[in-house]
């Protein structure tokens, strides 16, 4: 495998810092690492592989002798910085829904669709984190019967937010423990102690723009045109790691055991499905890792071609830095 130069555009939040972690966990063979940000952030440094390495601006000129470059900004800046990168040469890998859509860009979870991320051109989008986690869980029995529909809820971190959220949610709990009153700067109501069914803005069908994600992305990775999924998303009060129920419809019947048996068997999913014993998914145990939680695997009563299930990821991780790492992966065995 030959050395590469990797950047990281957007290094200093949460998704960036995390990409370097990832970078460094899964021992790439990165000559150079470029940590790229706004000019606010030039010279705060970075600890990869033992070394602290200081953040550059990010500007036209910054992706120049790059292979890749990893994405961890705004949609606004995503369509910014993008035709210097591919100018450049680089391959953007973006973590932002600005390129998701377009029918010229692959839209890819590695485990599901790698063959799509040597169809670029230039630019390979890294879905959204609620979509990767739940096509994560579902993808070895569509393999089995294809999915014919979905209706799914999440369980959206504060987190994923972005780092506002987690910061929102401590101090809340802090006011409400001191008898002082509660802010809402991040979230449109208080969410300690709460839960808000409300994240993206609303269309005109009334879902909001994260629910469509999950109908639109999965149609683009899993190559079903005509899937239809009805989902609802929720934001809770949790730290990190976001969590999925989900009613599936398979063109056959699949068995319980028979889906039991195809997501222990899916590379990236563990399946943590042992009620008697109080064992499924949770935050708790999806957090900090890459692994999807997968449990409470059982008949759909509203239809007998339908199983339901819940599972749980790490939404910064697998949802995020670490699929857009794995997607750099695959350029690299090109």
């Amino acid at each position: 495998m030959k050395e590469i130069k990797i950047g990281v555009l957007g290094a200093t939040g949460a998704v960036g810092r995390e990409m370097v972690k990832v970078l460094a966990e899964r021992s790439l063979p990165i000559s150079e690492l470029r940590l790229l940000a706004s000019e606010k952030s030039v010279g705060t440094k970075i600890n990869f592989n033992g070394n602290a390495v200081a953040v550059q601006k990010a500007d036209e000129n910054c992706f120049d002798g790059l292979d890749i470059v990893l994405g961890a900004v705004s949609n606004e800046l995503a369509k910014k910085f993008a035709p210097f990168i591919t100018k450049a040469g680089c391959v953007f890998i973006d973590n932002s829904s600005a390129f998701r859509m377009d029918e010229n860009t692959p839209l890819v979870i590695p485990e599901i669709n790698p063959a799509d991320a040597y169809k670029h051109n230039g630019i390979i989008a890294n879905p959204n984190c609620s979509t990767i986690i739940t096509l994560m869980a579902v993808n070895r029995l569509n393999a089995i019967s294809p999915i014919r529909s979905m209706v799914v809820s999440t369980y959206q971190a504060v987190s994923g937010a972005g780092a506002g959220g987690p910061t929102e949610l401590d101090n809340q709990l802090q006011a409400i423990s001191n008898g002082k009153k509660i802010e809402n700067k991040v979230f449109q109501h208080q969410i300690a102690y709460n839960l808000i069914p409300h994240i993206g803005s609303f269309c005109e069908n009334g879902y909001t723009t994260e629910e469509m994600k999950m109908q639109n992305e999965s149609r683009k990775i899993l190559h079903l045109p005509d899937l239809v999924v009805s989902c609802t998303c929720v934001r809770v009060p949790i730290t990190r790691s976001h969590s999925i129920s989900a009613n599936v419809v398979f063109e056959n019947k699949i068995s319980v055991e028979e889906a039991k048996t195809a997501i222990k068997n899916a590379d990236g999913c563990v399946l943590a499905d042992e009620p008697q014993n109080n064992l499924y998914p949770m935050p708790l145990i999806a957090s900090d890792q890459n692994l999807v939680y997968v449990g409470r695997i059982r008949k759909d009563l509203t239809n007998e071609n339908g199983l339901t299930l819940f599972c749980s990821g790490d939404q910064i991780r697998k949802g995020a830095a670490t699929n857009a790492v794995q997607i750099a992966e695959l350029l690299l065995t090109e």
